[in-house]
């Protein structure tokens, strides 16, 4: 009897137990809606691994160039040559995704991106390395990222349904940003046992990991819409995006983000060097700060997105960030340069992918590849003007003062968003019922 009674109680909690894990998926599932589909999840679990290896790879190519110049300005030529071809070659890139079927796309440059990872990994190793084939591996990096980051900002929405596309694009922020809470933190470690050249060697291998994903997901590999000249492609996207004022506010607010806010990450090796006198796992702490803010704000976002105006998200992330930039640029004990850093990458992560999904909610399927490659001009084609920028302001007048200036700058376009917030509301609301 005392061993039915035992039985029976063993069976009570494992059954209580269960249902306490039904509870907490169902509630998973409810926060991030996307996760229900079979594809998205493949992709999205492909992309976090992939990322993170991205992640050691940026992380170890500013600390090569470190050690290799000491020098800020060439750690931001470097950077600015790796984002050069975005700035030339992506608008190209969004007609080519409007044209040919996303995921082949996505195979392509990627199956790219492991060949020039693991080159630059196998030179640094041999140790014949330079500065001029580091610029030249970033360059080609480049482009091939001024196709991909369209593709894979318009294959999302072929992956989930619509009311799933604001979780979607909250979890490619989540794999992002926990990208660059882990990916920093291990280059650290990496660097220090197996070197930079190990790291690069890890991020090509770490590729596979979404050409798998992208291989079992079962898309229709069909191209939707009409060939055109090239050229006319992309004054019908260019004329969409700025004749439609919802999009053309948010895309400018990107680049004026891009170009002053998000280029501080740049000189992150140089700060940590000579600012707080750190390690490259130093470095990767300061990294890890921002990221974890980022991440925050990612599930901050995805919980969060149906019940406050996208126009809140974006007003209080910009400004938040910039006031934060500032304070952290101002500083030089690093028990305040962490948390400072935490809430700029809260910032500036609640600001982006509200833009991002706001975009993609609003574009219409026949513009989205070349719409979202605007974007991605915005987003990452200015960044070698912020890179330049950041690097010549830190050369004349120092570090503190070249991200002072950028936060200021991002605060007063915040600022005049905000000045015309009711105006945008209004137009957002208008625009999602005509959609």
């Amino acid at each position: 009897m005392a061993n039915q009674s035992d039985e029976e109680f063993y069976n009570y909690q494992d059954q209580k137990l269960k249902e306490q894990n039904r509870r907490w998926i169902n509630k998973l599932s409810s926060s991030f809606p996307a996760l229900q589909s079979r594809n998205y999840k493949l992709y999205f679990s492909g992309q976090l691994i992939s990322l993170i290896g991205t992640w050691l790879q940026i992380i170890a190519q500013g600390w090569l160039v470190l050690k290799l110049t000491n020098s800020a300005y060439l750690i931001g030529l470097i950077a600015a040559l790796s984002t050069l071809p975005s700035l030339l070659f992506t608008l190209f890139g969004g007609v080519i995704v409007d044209r040919f079927p996303k995921r082949k796309i996505l195979l392509i440059t990627q199956s790219c991106a492991m060949v020039l990872a693991l080159i630059l990994g196998i030179l640094t190793i041999l140790k014949v390395i330079t500065i001029w084939q580091i610029g030249l591996l970033a360059f080609l990096l480049g482009l091939v990222a001024a196709v991909d980051a369209p593709a894979r900002q318009a294959f999302v929405p072929e992956v989930v349904t619509k009311d799933q596309l604001p979780s979607a694009i909250a979890l490619n922020s989540g794999a992002f940003n926990s990208a660059r809470v882990i990916g920093p933190g291990i280059a650290g470690i990496l660097i220090a046992i197996v070197g930079t050249g190990g790291a690069f060697i890890i991020n090509g291998i770490s590729y596979i990991a979404v050409i798998i994903a992208l291989l079992n997901m079962r898309v229709k590999n069909i191209a939707k819409y009409k060939k055109q000249h090239p050229l006319i492609a992309i004054k019908e996207g260019l004329s969409y995006s700025f004749t439609h004022p919802l999009i053309r506010t948010l895309i400018i607010l990107t680049g004026i983000s891009s170009i002053f806010g998000w280029s501080y990450t740049t000189l992150m090796p140089f700060i940590a060097q000579n600012k707080f006198h750190l390690d490259a796992t130093g470095m990767g702490s300061l990294y890890v700060a921002t990221g974890l803010g980022a991440l925050l704000a990612t599930i901050f976002i995805s919980v969060f997105s149906k019940k406050v105006s996208p126009v809140i998200f974006i007003i209080g992330g910009n400004m938040l960030f910039a006031l934060n930039l500032i304070l952290f640029s101002n500083t030089t004990h690093l028990h305040f340069a962490l948390p400072l850093l935490f809430m700029a990458g809260f910032g500036l992560i609640c600001q982006f992918a509200t833009i991002n999904t706001t975009i993609q909610s609003l574009v219409k399927d026949e513009f989205r590849g070349r719409v979202m490659s605007i974007y991605v001009l915005m987003f990452l084609g200015l960044a070698p003007i912020g890179n330049f920028e950041v690097g010549w302001l830190s050369e004349k007048w120092g570090t503190d003062f070249a991200m002072s200036f950028g936060a200021v700058i991002v605060f007063i376009s915040g600022l005049t968003i905000y000045l015309a917030r009711n105006k945008i509301r209004e137009a957002y609301l208008k625009y999602k019922k005509i959609d």
